[in-house]
């Protein structure tokens, strides 16, 4: 499934790694595409919204909203 978090407070590609890592740190196999323009976040993932919201959050960021999709 796709998941959409839109995320505050990243600003530089160590963000965008940081991020990355946080996830990947839950599900290995994530696919994670970050627009740093932006601050988009989406995640190809089996793992929960929750779970990946939580990740992000714990590495230093704000998660403002949360968009789940169907699997692609």
């Amino acid at each position: 499934m796709t998941i959409e978090f839109q995320v505050e407070g990243m600003s530089c590609q160590h963000c965008v790694a940081a991020v990355t890592r946080a996830i990947r740190e839950h599900d290995g196999a994530a696919q994670v595409q970050v627009d740093l323009a932006t601050g988009r976040v989406a995640v190809e993932s089996t793992q929960p919204a929750e779970t990946l919201k939580a990740a992000i959050d714990e590495a230093g960021y704000t998660v403002t909203n949360v968009a789940s999709g169907a699997a692609r």
